[in-house]
């Protein structure tokens, strides 16, 4: 580290001190890249921590977190997504240099873009009928992150005028656009909650989003469908002696867990001093030491209720519903409109999607249900296929319970006799037609 020659001792001691130290090790560990971060303890600098991980797509596999006074030491065990160490000498000096920064940036270079935030009633062929109003009023949709939980839907979608590529700044067209968007939002019956808004934070996406369905008490709505296997447990109990509340949740894995629990838990206050992370195949364990900011613990029962809640919402918000679709296309006006509208003229619903345009190429993931929130016909996602392109339209992703069903379809083959065994091998051939599974035999 080179210093100024006008700072003092005391001056280079406080950098010292308030900078991050980064190890970054390939060998201790057989299976996994180890990163551990010392650090001065601040509110949020877990936060910054994993925030960088998961915006690289990196699987934690185990992290350990413990404070000690002031001081702060994460260890963390990552993988890519294919379970592979980190060998990317420019990914690992990335991650070096960027959990070092005492203050990331945190707006996720969308300069230049307007940025529009819905929050609202979910319901089929929402989300076609806002790209639709988009695309009337001239606005390009360069990037988009929509979530969908407990029958509500938060957005932040970023434009640019699709004239002059550039942001829209003019008052009267950003009233014109959120009052179009607010009509569509209310629909016949979300007169009071409906919201747009033209976003002026530079939060990260997605902890905007967790913040926006937070204050919308996604929470505390009843789910519209869940399954029971993946249901997030959570408990929070009092360890009187050490003065912590004690918090355990268990569900499936996934990428970004540990941001989106971490990230719960810090917007509603609360300071994690001590934590312990492991996955197991398909499941995740995570316990968690905290109290408030004020250094006290969890002191009633609502609140121990409204916290499982939201760390329960936090978990499923973000949990894969539907059929992974992926759009590989050339981007055009209206393209969005265009896509979202097939999928609702087909009866497919959309319960998340993420959109990016890089060098005029559309780069788009959605997850798909039925109109119900049920799996999709593999004949009807076949179908919305051809109409907008076997080749720019690909299945992705397939939930476990589509292979489940095939399987119990199987079973149940072998017990009802040779018409059941046909309808479960129909079954098989369109997921082997569509390319979700390897053999129909």
């Amino acid at each position: 580290m080179e210093w100024h020659a006008c700072l003092d001792e005391y001056e280079k001691l406080v950098i010292r001190m308030s900078t991050p130290r980064v190890v970054i090790d390939n060998a201790v560990c057989p299976t996994a890249t180890l990163i551990k971060v010392d650090s001065a303890r601040r509110h949020g600098i877990l936060l910054d921590a994993v925030r960088v991980l998961t915006d690289l797509n990196l699987s934690i596999k185990k992290a350990y977190i413990s404070a000690d006074g002031q001081w702060f030491m994460d260890v963390f065990h990552v993988t890519d997504l294919n379970g592979n160490k980190l060998t990317d000498a420019s990914v690992i000096s990335y991650i070096k240099q960027s959990l070092e920064t005492t203050h990331p940036d945190k707006s996720h270079g969308f300069n230049g873009l307007t940025a529009f935030e819905l929050t609202g009633t979910d319901r089929m062929g929402l989300l076609s009928e806002v790209f639709a109003v988009l695309a009337d009023l001239q606005c390009d949709v360069v990037d988009a992150k929509i979530w969908t939980h407990n029958g509500r839907i938060a957005s932040l979608i970023f434009v640019k005028d699709c004239n002059s590529g550039s942001p829209i700044e003019d008052l009267q067209q950003i009233d014109k656009i959120e009052a179009r968007l607010r009509n569509v939002l209310k629909g016949d019956n979300d007169i009071r909650s409906a919201r747009s808004a033209v976003s002026m934070a530079v939060t990260h996406t997605e902890r905007r989003l967790h913040q926006m369905m937070f204050a919308d008490r996604d929470y505390e709505r009843k789910p519209i469908l869940q399954h029971k296997s993946d249901f997030p447990v959570v408990t929070v109990q009092n360890w009187v002696e050490r003065g912590y509340s004690v918090v355990n949740v268990q569900c499936k894995d996934r990428t970004k867990l540990l941001f989106d629990v971490v990230c719960t838990l810090t917007d509603m206050q609360y300071v994690v001093f001590h934590a312990t992370i492991k996955t197991s195949g398909d499941k995740a364990y995570l316990e968690f030491y905290i109290r408030h900011i004020d250094g006290t613990p969890i002191s009633s029962e609502p609140e121990r209720h409204r916290l499982v809640q939201c760390l329960q919402a936090a978990v499923e918000r973000r949990a894969s519903k539907g059929v992974r679709l992926e759009l590989h296309t050339s981007d055009k006006q209206g393209l969005l409109a265009d896509v979202t509208r097939t999928f609702r003229e087909n009866g497919l619903n959309v319960t998340r999607a993420e959109i990016s345009t890089t060098s005029d190429m559309a780069l788009n993931v959605f997850y798909v249900t039925d109109s119900t929130g049920n799996l999709a016909d593999p004949k009807i996602i076949e179908l919305v296929r051809q109409k907008i392109g076997l080749a720019n339209l690909k299945v992705k992703e397939l939930p476990l319970i589509y292979h489940e069903k095939a399987e119990r379809e199987e079973q149940a083959a072998g017990v009802g006799g040779a018409v059941l065994l046909s309808l479960g091998s129909l079954v098989r051939r369109n997921l082997y037609n569509l390319g979700l599974i390897k053999s129909f035999s």
